[in-house]
């Protein structure tokens, strides 16, 4: 019988070992925290949102990284494989806005017990706080591993489920890109994902706390425009965050790192330039006896209509029947333009994912396993692999256990 030694006891280790006890093979999985699914359980708010309910060719639009070393991977296991195995080991699911599938109690936990409940059914040995140290590799093949205190654990496989760096607080250590490059195996520049953006502008501050909806963010680069799209953001007391945010992180982290980049809001989408001016001149003929401040007020939220008048650079006191035409064409162009400039990312500790990781280019794309060590394989966050949120990534975890899985 095959001895299967898994390291790390995320969604791609527990998956990884189901599948292949499954298949009659004894497995062992090696997880240094104090229990299993330590990430799982915060994902999606703690509602865990596990994956999306759409076709392979979806799945493979929204992979930001390498879609097409998946290709094999999502047809091989897909995400209605996914609910009928969550359905299957008790945990049944639903599906809400924008395809995303969570277990109908809403509970992450409910995610991590099913599966805890399948790996001990069927007889998984599971060594919880118990730290992996280093790979054990003889003649170009995988042997074992030496663990932190200092015993020596053999084995016929190993799958290296260790996550990459993001969240350290629930064990993400960067232990599997070690590895990988203690093996000779390349692992790609890394980066924060799926994670807020650092702001300049002081005024961004009193802004903390306002949710924008329906908006358009745009990024820029030397006059090229990098990233648009409509949906929700959110200030914070640094900068940005919310859905549009995290989405242009998953794009543009490596930019975002090295260089600042100029970002653009336009706070009415839904109108033309010249029907937003035919709106502010309608607005201002029925307030001229009106402080501009006042006649504009209901355009915007409170906390953001001192922002908008500072910016304006019209006095919020001045009437509004003495707002030049000029004066109010500027002002229609920062509605559609509140500008802002990114500095930076927020680190690992708030990064959902991690941009980065073990190259594909030195792993099988139908079996995750290393081109140069036989036995060795890497499924999960620890690969350079990585998508939007919507559980995208979490399907790239269940793609990528299952293909090592039935490889072994």
């Amino acid at each position: 019988m095959k001895e299967i030694l898994i390291v790390g006891g995320g969604a791609a280790g527990m998956f990884a070992g189901i599948r292949a006890a499954q298949r009659g093979m004894r497995v062992q999985i090696f997880e240094q925290n104090e229990k299993l699914g330590k990430k799982l359980f915060i994902t999606g708010k703690g509602r865990c949102n596990f994956t999306n309910a759409c076709t392979e060719e979806e799945l493979l639009e929204h992979t930001v990284t390498n879609p097409k070393f998946l290709y094999s991977a999502y047809y091989g296991c897909n995400s209605w494989d996914m609910i009928d195995f969550f359905e299957g080991i008790g945990v049944p699911a639903k599906v809400e806005r924008g395809n995303r599938a969570f277990p109908a109690s809403d509970h992450s936990s409910d995610i991590i017990r099913g599966m805890e409940r399948e790996l001990r059914r069927l007889g998984v040995q599971i060594h919880l706080g118990t730290k992996v140290e280093g790979l054990q590799i003889r003649d170009g093949k995988v042997t074992g591993f030496r663990l932190a205190d200092k015993r020596e654990i053999e084995g016929d496989a190993v799958l290296i489920a260790t996550g990459g760096l993001s969240y350290p607080v629930t064990g993400s250590s960067g232990d599997g890109l070690r590895f990988a490059r203690e093996a000779g195996i390349r692992v790609t520049d890394c980066y924060p994902s799926l994670v807020p953006f650092n702001v300049s502008e002081e005024y961004v501050k009193g802004l903390q706390g306002l949710s924008l909806r329906n908006v358009t963010l745009r990024i820029m680069r030397e006059g090229k425009c990098l990233y648009q799209e409509f949906g929700e953001m959110l200030f914070t007391h640094f900068g940005i965050s919310g859905p549009l945010v995290l989405t242009a992180s998953a794009y543009l982290a490596p930019l975002a790192a090295r260089e600042k980049l100029p970002a653009f809001i336009d706070l009415k989408p839904a109108l033309s330039m010249e029907q937003l001016d035919e709106k502010l001149l309608r607005l201002f003929e029925e307030s001229r006896k009106k402080q501009f401040k006042n006649a504009v007020a209901g355009m915007f939220p409170a906390k953001l209509l001192p922002v908008m008048v500072e910016l304006s650079e019209i006095g919020g006191e001045r009437p509004v029947h003495t707002v030049t035409r000029e004066e109010r064409l500027r002002f229609a162009g920062l509605i559609k333009n509140f500008p802002l400039t990114v500095t930076g990312l927020r680190d690992y500790r708030e990064a959902i994912i991690t941009k980065g990781g073990v190259a594909v280019s030195e792993v099988s794309p139908k079996t995750m396993e290393a081109k140069k060590v036989r036995g060795l394989y890497f499924i999960g966050e620890v690969l350079d692999l990585d998508a939007v949120t919507g559980g995208f990534n979490l399907q790239i975890a269940w793609s990528t256990a299952a293909a090592a899985a039935s490889a072994l």
